[in-house]
């Protein structure tokens, strides 16, 4: 029997660093070259290192018996607990009733793409997870193409919704940001919000970051500055090293009675309500205590050692620039000073620059600008810099926490050997495309085989 597939799912394609990830698996257990027998220097799957806390796997086993179906809303406790998290660590005061539990933040995204209506306005670069999303909802979208400082503009914010004739627009927006690391402050919120108000734009505020930002104090929700338009999705994934739990939560506007009732039917229909023992297990990573401060403290620390780390070696590669991060596990790098001795090497575009990279000898995995929703030919790359044993390295700062700038170094390279040699081998690529390119011999680039 032939299988007839529907056409808007033909048309979606596997996430690219989901896609990336298969093929590295594959890619090692293939290569011939003893000396891959390490693997691959991995900057493209952004996943946190480390463990998820003690609190929050002991409540886990202490609820594994809970085979009940929860509340579609999700479980009392859990909503009280993340009412009292967001008003403890981002000064929102928020009812229980405007929070609703879902299977992890892209989940949560999607149901609220599905019931609003609107042209998407998609700041770019952007995660690889929204645009397959607005697409196989059919939703009408528009780029809004970041300014020289890798942020929205408000003005070019503007110039875009006067031309939208729909009553409503929806921006997502993601703070802090991934790809590039960057967080917005309070003042490039409130001109943003300007914005949002006078032309009926609302938010689906990303901040699922939110507790990486290493400045933790310059951290202000979206949800503050504009409570009356503003969706916000948050969850264990980054911030408790629990992507797999697939725990999320939305904080829904105020006065969205008729919002949330509409959400309500859509996943009680679509998914019901998440895993009752995870949500339970979810309440101690809420519930605020000394061990979760401590952890969110060490774990931003470390991510913040290591962003510099990463931003600094990099921008020792002559004509390499890049974001410096402010939260996150990411920075946004340009490579676009090479694209002369990428076209001179047979390399069109920022995919074909990753495949690349992968290859042997560089065995070095990145997310190149199409994937982020930028051109083909714009050669920039996220690189996420989460490749080291992260409860090692936990525990090392914690017996012994760095804090000369040698102490730094020092702390990089005997946690983060990989994040250190990745580095290493991205210079050596650079160096090999530059001598290709001045003896203009088509070298081993062009020919090297390519993902699928």
């Amino acid at each position: 029997m032939k299988f007839i597939i529907d056409q808007q799912v033909e048309d979606i394609e596997l996430p690219e660093n989901l896609k990336l990830n298969t093929f590295l698996q594959e890619f090692h257990s293939d290569c011939p070259h003893p000396e891959c027998s390490f693997g691959f220097y991995g900057y493209a799957f952004g996943q946190s290192p480390f463990h998820v806390p003690r609190l929050v796997q002991k409540a886990l086993v202490d609820n594994a018996h809970k085979g009940q179906y929860a509340a579609v809303p999700g479980v009392e406790e859990l909503r009280e607990a993340i009412s009292e998290y967001n008003k403890y660590y981002f000064h929102m005061d928020v009812d229980p009733d405007r929070i609703y539990v879902g299977p992890g933040t892209k989940e949560l995204i999607y149901n609220l793409l599905e019931i609003l209506h609107g042209t998407v306005i998609l700041p770019t670069p952007a995660w690889l997870g929204y645009l397959p999303q607005i697409r196989f909802l059919k939703k009408n979208y528009h780029m809004l193409p970041a300014g020289v400082d890798k942020k929205i503009n408000p003005q070019d914010l503007e110039k875009l919704a006067l031309r939208l004739h729909d009553r409503q627009k929806i921006l997502i927006f993601n703070n802090p940001n991934n790809p590039t690391g960057l967080v917005y402050s309070k003042k490039e919120l409130e001109v943003i919000v300007e914005v949002c108000r006078e032309q009926n734009i609302i938010v689906i505020a990303d901040e699922i970051y939110a507790q990486t930002t290493y400045e933790f104090e310059n951290f202000v929700s979206m949800g503050k500055i504009y409570p009356e338009g503003t969706f916000v999705t948050n969850g264990l994934s980054k911030s408790h090293a629990a992507g797999g739990y697939r725990l999320g939560y939305v904080i829904f506007p105020q006065h969205s009675v008729d919002v949330r009732r509409q959400f309500k039917k859509i996943v009680a229909t679509e998914y019901t309500a998440v895993t009752t023992p995870i949500q339970h297990a979810a309440v101690a990573g809420f519930q605020i205590s000394k061990e979760m401060d401590e952890y969110f403290q060490i774990t931003r620390k470390i991510h913040e050692i290591m962003g510099e780390y990463v931003y600094e070696k990099l921008h020792e590669i002559s004509g390499v620039t890049s974001t410096k991060p402010q939260a996150t596990f990411y920075l946004l790098a340009d490579f676009n000073r090479f694209t002369p001795e990428f076209n001179a090497s047979k390399i069109p575009t920022s995919q074909k620059f990753s495949e690349t990279l992968i290859q042997h000898p560089y065995h070095t995995a990145i997310v190149g600008g199409d994937s982020l929703v930028l051109e083909r030919t714009d050669f920039s790359a996220r690189l996420a810099f989460v490749d080291y044993d992260g409860k090692k390295a936990y525990d090392a700062f914690r017996d012994d926490f760095p804090k000369s700038h040698s102490d730094k170094l020092e702390f990089v390279k005997t946690n983060a050997p990989k994040v250190v040699s990745g580095l290493k081998m991205i210079e050596t690529y650079f160096d090999h495309l530059l001598q290709n390119a001045e003896s203009k011999i088509d070298c081993d680039f062009s020919s090297l085989s390519v993902v699928n």
